[in-house]
């Protein structure tokens, strides 16, 4: 082996031995650190975030959030969300007026409102689009977690009154209905997460005792 080839090797080598070593940061790197989380550490850190500090969130950032929410998986891959982000502070107000657990909303820079556009979703039975409004509302929440944003969950359907009061808000179409309404912005506190691992939850093979 000559001269060229050996040195070749070894440059090949070392790069090799560089890529692993940076990809296993993560896992060697303690969360907030480097400023890179792992996404296990992402989501047993998530928690609801309620006050939120008086500074917008940008455009681009509130892209990546619906596009983490519209990576969330679908049943027949019908993807029947839509999403209404709202950042008029006078429809804000509107609907923490409206809604008995959204009252943050009124002070958070903006809020996305996931809806289920059955439309969209032909040939469906029942309430499925829930389960995918569900999961792209997860990823949203997560998404906004690892942008250092704080965001909450607050509940409309499958209350009538509440889907009712959103649609008149927002001028929502009748096949449109909002699943939640998520305020989401720079957080004003950092409580603690909930620590909800709980063994007696969990069964093996079946419900035995």
């Amino acid at each position: 082996m000559n001269r060229t080839k050996i040195l070749f090797f070894c440059a090949g080598a070392v790069l090799a031995a560089l890529l692993v070593w940076w990809l296993s940061a993560g896992e060697r790197t303690p969360a907030g650190e480097s400023g890179k989380r792992s996404p296990l550490d992402v989501i047993m850190t998530r928690t609801s975030i309620r006050a939120y500090r008086d500074c917008p969130v940008g455009a681009d950032t509130v892209e990546l959030l619906l596009r983490a929410a519209m990576a969330a998986p679908s049943a027949v891959n019908r993807q029947p969300w839509a999403f209404v982000v709202v950042d008029d502070r006078e429809l804000l107000r509107e609907l923490a007026g409206a809604l008995p657990f959204a009252k943050m909303a009124a002070r958070a820079p903006l809020a996305v409102v996931v809806c289920g556009d059955l439309s969209r979703n032909p040939g469906a039975s029942g309430d499925w689009w829930v389960m995918d409004a569900s999961a792209a509302s997860e990823n949203l929440l997560l998404a906004a977690h690892a942008l250092g944003l704080g965001a909450v969950w607050t509940g409309v359907y499958p209350r009538g009154e509440r889907v009712e009061a959103v649609r008149r808000v927002l001028g929502l179409p009748s096949d449109v209905v909002p699943l939640n309404l998520i305020p989401v912005g720079y957080p004003a506190d950092n409580p603690e997460p909930k620590q909800k691992w709980n063994p007696a939850n969990v069964r093996h093979n079946g419900w035995t005792e």
